[in-house]
C-alpha cells in the first residue's frame, strides 16, 4: 500500500544539495530528500503530500493537519492502541450527502428526486 505523508518543506536549493528539481522536506518524525518535478519549485514552509519521495500535490496547513491525524488514527489502529468508536478528526465521506460530496469532488450537485405524490409533484404517474 502506498501512502502519501504531509511534509513541510524546510530547504529548497536549486543546483546544490538537494539537487534542482529536489527540496528537503520533515515530518512524521523524518527528514528527507524529494522531487518536485510533479508540481514543481516549492518554497520552505510549504505543506506538499509527498508519495514515494516525490511531491505529487501541494496542501493547505489545515489539509496537513487532517492527514496527519488520519495516518495517528490508521497507526493507532494497526497497533490495537484505539478504542473501537474513536472518531476521525475530519468528517468522512460515508457520512456526506450527496451534495456534499459533489462540492468535495467538483461534479455537478445532484437534482433531489421526486417521488410520483410529493407535495412539488402533483401530477400522477401514468
Amino acid at each position: 500500500m502506498c501512502v502519501g505523508l504531509p511534509m513541510q518543506v524546510i530547504e529548497s536549493a536549486p543546483g546544490q544539495t538537494p539537487p534542482a528539481g529536489w527540496v528537503r522536506v520533515a515530518g512524521r518524525g523524518e527528514e528527507r530528500a524529494v522531487d518536485t518535478a510533479l508540481v514543481g519549485a516549492c518554497a520552505p514552509g510549504e505543506w506538499v503530500l509527498v508519495f514515494l519521495d516525490r511531491v505529487q500535490e501541494r496542501l493547505d496547513a489545515r489539509r496537513a493537519a487532517e492527514i496527519d491525524a488520519t495516518l495517528d488514527l490508521v497507526a493507532g489502529a494497526m497497533r490495537g492502541l484505539l478504542p473501537v468508536d474513536a472518531a476521525a478528526a475530519f468528517t468522512l465521506p460515508s457520512a456526506m450527502d450527496a451534495a456534499t460530496l459533489a462540492a468535495l469532488t467538483g461534479a455537478p450537485v445532484p437534482a433531489p428526486a421526486l417521488s410520483p405524490l410529493s407535495s412539488t409533484n402533483t401530477e400522477l404517474p401514468r
